[in-house]
Order: structure tokens, then sequence, then C-alpha cells
């Protein structure tokens, strides 16, 4: 059965068929799926997703499509992060951990929808634009669904990345240029031949897969929406879809109240248009040339910046940025505190988490939930000259307890002049 019946212009509202189509042709304003959310309310339960599979597609009644290629993507745990909570002074803190998807990145749930909506359109090719962890999944379903592949990504994108796209066979295209130039010949291909770019010529539907981290936040929340979520930016859309999904929750009955929730954006310093404009007090999105480790968020021009401002300022969110030192804190700081290791998108969250908190811009009462949506072997390059061995020694025991007593001291040293610290 189809809860679907079109899309709709995010700005005009004229509506157009359940085709291949992201760009309305009168005003030019994005493309947005068509809910029947009554249709959907009757078939919809806490029970029945409960008794679905643990993916994504626990969620079908929500998404753009429905298929059989199901790799595990999604539900993903959602981690109660006493330690960090602490760290940062926090009474409640979840993290969704998304560096537990089949590759290693929340993008496995945009990709299965949008290669399940491809499938149902009639293509036999995928491509797509990317910094790195879009090529990975697409690559990935894209070779278990026996489709074609091309993945189009900047040059000089970290070696790890471009390896975990390789693996899977597809046709690796790589471009002298930023993402947003690869974005503007992938937008020049998608013209010339008819593949299904996920990110570009099915974008609306690619878009829908991010609601699943908000379906599954609540859902392991016991069917609650928490106060306060925190959620990095790239082209915006993650933040507009999670924001959409807690609203999409309650209007088909399974929240029993409408949802409250505050939603802030983090981004690189090197790349932070989104956060420029807040901080500026306007909705006009200045593109900018991107400079920043976190290659993952790396998007100059976001598609979505304007709607995530709007989101911002709904809710009474903020947003922040992180230097690529903080970044790289940031990624020790979870690993530390959480046993996560994240990619640097995942330093960005927790270092904005950590500004948003001291701040004040966070209320340490609020039930907080932080999205942390890649692993980091994938970027092992930015931390690699923070990290290393904490002693070299012959293989003697006197060797080691002589080592031993050194690392103890120097230690127990630090954590002195930590406490000192925080007392001023």
């Amino acid at each position: 059965m189809s809860f679907t019946s079109g899309l709709k212009c995010r700005e005009c509202g004229r509506e157009y068929p359940e085709e291949a189509l992201h760009v309305c042709e009168f005003c030019f304003g994005p493309l947005e799926v068509v809910y029947d959310y009554e249709k959907i309310k009757g078939a919809i339960s806490r029970e029945s997703i409960e008794r679905g599979p643990r993916s994504i597609w626990r969620y079908k009644e929500l998404l753009p499509a429905s298929s059989d290629l199901d790799i595990g993507t999604g539900y993903t745990p959602l981690i109660k992060a006493d330690n960090l909570a602490a760290e940062l002074g926090l009474k409640e803190l979840y993290l969704k951990n998304d560096t537990l998807n089949p590759t290693w990145s929340f993008k496995d749930r945009v990709v299965s929808v949008a290669l399940a909506k491809a499938i149902e359109l009639g293509y036999d090719t995928i491509a797509c634009a990317s910094t790195g962890n879009l090529a990975n999944s697409v690559a990935a379903h894209a070779a278990k669904a026996g489709l074609k592949c091309y993945v189009f990504i900047p040059r000089d994108l970290e070696p790890g990345k471009i390896m975990a796209s390789a693996v899977y066979g597809p046709n690796l295209v790589a471009v002298d240029g930023n993402y947003d130039d690869v974005n503007r010949l992938c937008s020049e291909v998608a013209g010339q031949y008819d593949w299904a770019f996920v990110n570009i010529t099915i974008r609306p539907y690619y878009a829908e897969g991010s609601k699943t981290l908000g379906f599954e936040t609540v859902e392991q929340l016991g069917w609650k929406v928490p106060d306060h979520v925190v959620i990095p930016v790239a082209s915006g859309s993650m933040l507009t879809k999670i924001h959409k999904s807690f609203k999409e929750m309650h209007k088909v009955g399974l929240l029993d109240e409408e949802p409250n929730v505050r939603v802030s954006a983090a981004q690189a310093e090197g790349c932070n248009p989104v956060t420029t404009a807040f901080k500026n007090n306007t909705f006009n999105v200045k593109p900018v040339k991107p400079d920043t480790i976190a290659k993952s968020l790396a998007i100059g021009n976001p598609a979505d910046g304007y709607y995530g401002l709007k989101v911002l300022e709904e809710t009474g969110g903020s947003a922040e940025d992180a230097s690529d030192e903080e970044i790289v804190e940031g990624i020790k700081l979870l690993a530390r505190t959480e046993g996560i290791f994240a990619e640097t998108a995942g330093g960005v969250t927790v270092a904005c988490l950590k500004k948003l908190v001291e701040t004040g811009k966070i209320d340490k009462d609020e039930t907080t939930v932080a999205y942390i949506t890649g692993g980091g072997l994938k970027t092992l390059e930015a931390v690699a000259d923070d990290l290393g061995v904490t002693m070299v020694i012959e293989p003697t025991l006197e060797a080691f307890s002589s080592s031993l007593e050194s690392v103890e001291a120097r230690s127990q040293t630090i954590k002195v002049q930590g406490l000192a610290t925080r007392e001023i």
C-alpha cells in the first residue's frame, strides 16, 4: 500500500507526480514528498513498529519507498552517555551512535531509501556527488542491488574513504575541485545521462531517510522526545528532516503530545555558512570555500541552509562551530569518555555540544541527544599526529616497571593540573 501522493514545492506549493524530480519548474524551489498522514495513522502503531525489522524499514509507512534491499541499516544504539555528561556538566545526555551502520555512517539511511525508490522508478544506474561517506554507501548498496554505479568525489578526499568506496567495485571518479565543484559537475552529468543521482535527481526521496534518526530516537527514549538535539550540518538536510520526524510522529498518533524539541546546529569553522548566518541574525546563507579537516561536512553552499535556519528559529535552538583543533579534541573526548571513535563530523558535534553547554545555550537539566554520524577509521589522518604509543621498552620486566613509574607519575601530574584548572 502506498502512503505517498506525489511531490510538492516547498516554496510555491505546486504539485508534481512521484517521479525523478527535485526542483520546481515554476519557481525553482526544492520538492518534497507528500504523505497521506490520515491513511498512515490507520496503518501504523507503536506495536507494529516494535514488531518490525531492526532496521530503518520498521518505519516503512513513513518513508517514500519500500524495499527488500535491507543490509541492516539503522536501529543503531542510543547510548546514555553518563561519562561525557559528567565531563560537560549535563544531567542527561544521549548519543545516537551511527558509526555502527553497515558502511559506518548515517548515509546508509538516505541511500537505502534512495535506492529503493530508484529501483521502483526503473533505474539501472546509480550515481552521486560525495565528500566520502555517501560514496561508500552508494557503492555498497549498488553492489548488493546489482546496479551500475558511478560515484564522484573530490580528488583530495581522505584515503580511507576512497578505499572504502573502491572495494565495492564502483566507477570512482575523482574530480579536481571541492565538493561544490563536484556537485555542479554532477548536475550537468545528470542532465546528459539517465542515471539516478541519489542526492540530485531523486533527492526528495533520498532526504527522507534522515527522518529515521528521529524516529529511532523517540522509540529508544520510550516514545518520548528529547528536550534538545545537537546535529552536525553539511547541506542542512539531516537537521530539517530530524525536526520533521518529530512532527510526523505526532501527526500519525505515535506521540501523545505535540513535540517541543530545541534543535541546534554544529559546523566546522572552516565551513560554517549556516552558523555564520545564525550568529549574524540573518537567513541569507553566504557560500564559503571549505577549509577544514571535517571533509564530510565541507559543503560551502548548503542546499538546505535556509530551511535549517528556519528550524533553529522555530525551535529556539542555537548554532556553534569548531576549529580543526577543537574537532580533534572532540574526537578524543568522545573516545576517552564513551568508547566511541568518531570521524571528524563527530568531533564537530562533540566540540560544539561542549560550547553550547558552556555558553548556556543548552540548559544543564535538558535531556539532550547528540548525533554521531560516522566512524573514526575513515579519518585516521585527522588524529594521527596527536596519538601514539604510551611507552617503547625493551622486552624485560625491569624495563616495563621503570617506564610504568614514569607514566604513572606523569598521569598524576596531568590529573592534578586538570583539577586545578577546573577549580579556577
